[in-house]
């Protein structure tokens, strides 16, 4: 991984930028400590005059404070180091800045003393879905529904239940949203209407949330189901609402929680920083330190396209072809039309993007209280801001915190077919390391999504992280289900997939991936189909090495569809729920090829990996006790995880 060169006969160059306000800041001055720069867009063109000089690093040093983003950040070919040279943007010694695409809400006011719920206005011309108190995720207002409370059909749903009669009177009904958490997917989609008993639906959210796999009205284990955003919902301490028509918002306060003293930030934007240019120039020689991320929202789930989850983060969107007219019915657990969307599967944005570049480091920052992902890194277009996704090369996320986010920690990759057999070998995502990273207690609304996922990518590198209390996988890794490897997959044949893609004779971009010495705990405590590393498709020359893995709900290495030539070694699973390893070997898939050795586990279950089957290896697998661990595994206990360097308290 390419680091920061010393140059000998470099003209090194270092400006200073304060928050907005700050006093002595000025944008006419000169950019030092004495006299910072008062805005980023001026400290931006600057650096960019300087990196063009080609002469020296770069280094913009931001001063303690808040930075608040009116717009995106923007880094492309022009922000970028030349002729082997750095561009830098740092916290300054001991400072901790922070880039917020939020704003502070103040001005409480009791609205209901029958409740406790006060208001503040917030202005209009935005709306939002996250808002943070005092650094927590607050609830938005909802209600339960039980299962017996309604009936599902083709295009939305009855109310069974003559409790709920009101719901009918409810105003901003297409404000209002169901949420469906199911197995692996964890769905949202928004209400037309309601009037009497009868729920309509807004589409395409509702058509597609009832298509393929573990949908709303064929879940794969009994379904949780909410109404979610309406003031009409707001009884329970903690929650809010938003009414973006008239810029009010409502909050219930928690017990003891004064909102007199209480930090009530807002998020108006989705993105903070979109590092990308094009394949012929891409982004290059930038490096990100000690920096906080902060402060934003993800707004296409309010859109009548909701969120219909598939995996991991990604969803259909749009109205889908290949959808038979009976699909509620016909296609209420795969069909043939659904297998014509998934090539066409969207994902999820990050808060951070990088695409389109070669030498991009993040180091010692934190993400925090975000609307989605953390950090993208070579996702597929949609994902990105700048419109060019993919092409990520000689990435370093190195011992960043991820924690308290509506989603997931980090995310490589792309999930359509130039992620995985690039039209343009510019492309390929290649060569990144995921080192000593913590990312915990994160994925708080889309509960679908992974501590670390990463779908195709050439030279991947996940080393001593540390991922603890998620609801679904610590780290996943790999995409497709085998469907797109070499030869594809009697399984896809069988549904039908071949008739709406090619069966490809080449491998995917995804080879050389490296899983060794995390610390995955406290994972699929929510949602259910995973592991503490979960695989999908073939990944040759790949390794899962010495990770300690404890407490998972559910099991440890989940071997999934497609999963081939991948060697787990050394590895230690302590109170794992369900089985140590599991293989998915079912149906016509071609899962196998797995070589574990010398695993040291407190469960001796396994699922799906045999010796001499399918190409399988498992030897050497040492059963112990919580209260005897062998030395060997304690040894790897105690290595697993960030370096003490990298370690920091939440």
């Amino acid at each position: 991984m390419p680091t920061s060169q010393a140059h000998a006969a470099a003209a090194d160059h270092t400006l200073v930028v304060a928050p907005t306000g700050a006093q002595r800041a000025d944008d006419s001055g000169p950019g030092t400590a004495g006299q910072p720069l008062a805005t980023l867009a001026e400290a931006q063109r600057r650096a960019r005059e300087l990196a063009a000089r080609a002469d020296g690093d770069v280094t913009v040093t931001l001063l303690d404070g808040t930075y608040r983003l009116g717009e995106p950040l923007r880094f492309d070919a022009a922000d970028s180091g030349r002729d082997g040279h750095t561009v830098t943007w740092r916290a300054a010694p001991g400072a901790s800045p922070v880039l917020t695409g939020a704003e502070p809400v103040t001005g409480w006011e009791l609205d209901d003393p029958a409740t406790g719920v006060y208001r503040a206005d917030v202005g209009t011309g935005f709306d939002t879905r996250q808002l943070y108190v005092d650094g927590a995720l607050a609830q938005r207002a909802r209600m339960s529904l039980a299962e017996s409370d309604i009936t599902l059909n083709a295009t939305g749903f009855t109310l069974d239940n003559p409790d709920l009669a009101h719901l009918a009177e409810l105003p901003d009904q297409r404000r209002v949203e169901l949420q469906a958490m199911l197995s692996f997917t964890n769905r949202f989609a928004p209400v037309e209407s309601i009037s009497g008993s009868t729920v309509v639906m807004q589409q395409p959210a509702w058509d597609n949330n009832t298509y393929g796999y573990d949908t709303i009205q064929s879940p794969f284990r009994r379904p949780t189901f909410w109404l979610l955003n309406s003031r009409a919902f707001l009884d329970e301490p903690g929650e809010w609402y938003l009414d973006a028509e008239a810029g009010t918002l409502y909050y219930k306060p928690l017990d003891g929680q004064d909102l007199a003293d209480a930090q009530v930030e807002l998020p108006r934007l989705e993105t903070l920083v979109e590092v990308g240019g094009t394949y012929d120039e891409p982004a290059h020689g930038l490096t990100f330190e000690g920096l906080t991320f902060t402060g934003t929202t993800w707004l296409h789930p309010s859109s009548p396209n909701g969120y219909a989850n598939q995996q991991t983060g990604t969803f259909i969107t749009g109205v889908q072809p290949d959808r038979p007219a009976d699909a509620f019915t016909s296609c209420s657990a795969g069909c043939k039309g659904f297998e014509g969307a998934r090539n066409n599967w969207a994902q999820a944005p990050a808060a951070v993007q990088v695409s389109a570049a070669n030498g991009v480091t993040f180091e010692g920052n934190t993400f925090v209280n975000l609307g989605s992902v953390g950090l993208g890194i070579g996702n597929d277009a949609n994902a990105h801001a700048t419109g060019v996704g993919l092409g990520a090369r000689n990435v370093s996320v190195i011992g960043n915190t991820f924690t308290a986010s509506a989603g997931g920690g980090i995310v490589v990759g792309g999930v359509r077919p130039d992620a995985h057999h690039p039209s343009d070998e510019r492309m390929t995502n290649s060569d990144i390391l995921i080192s000593g990273n913590r990312v915990f207690s994160t994925a708080l609304e889309y509960l679908d999504q992974d501590g670390i996922f990463a779908s195709y990518v050439t030279r991947l590198t996940i080393e001593h992280n540390d991922v603890s209390d998620m609801p679904y996988t610590g780290i996943g890794i790999g995409y497709g289900w085998g469907a797109n490897d070499p030869g594809g997959s009697p399984e896809y044949v069988r549904r039908g997939l071949y008739d709406f893609q090619p069966v490809y004779d080449t491998p995917t971009t995804l080879t050389d991936v490296h899983v060794v010495g995390n610390h995955v705990s406290d994972v699929v405590h929510t949602m259910f189909d995973a592991g503490c590393i979960y695989t999908l498709s073939a990944m040759p020359d790949s390794t899962i090495e010495e990770n300690f893995c404890e407490n998972s709900g559910q099991l440890g290495l989940y071997f999934d569809e497609g999963s081939r030539y991948l060697t787990a070694t050394r590895n230690v699973f302590l109170n794992t729920a369900g089985q140590w390893a599991h293989a998915n070997n079912q149906n016509g898939n071609l899962t196998g090829d797995q070589t574990l050795t010398e695993n040291y586990t407190t469960n001796p279950a396994i699922t799906g990996l045999v010796t001499g089957e399918r190409g399988n290896t498992v030897e050497g697998t040492v059963v112990f006790t919580p209260g005897n661990i062998p030395a060997e595994a304690g040894e790897i206990i105690d290595n697993a995880g960030p370096a003490e360097a990298h370690r920091h308290t939440s």
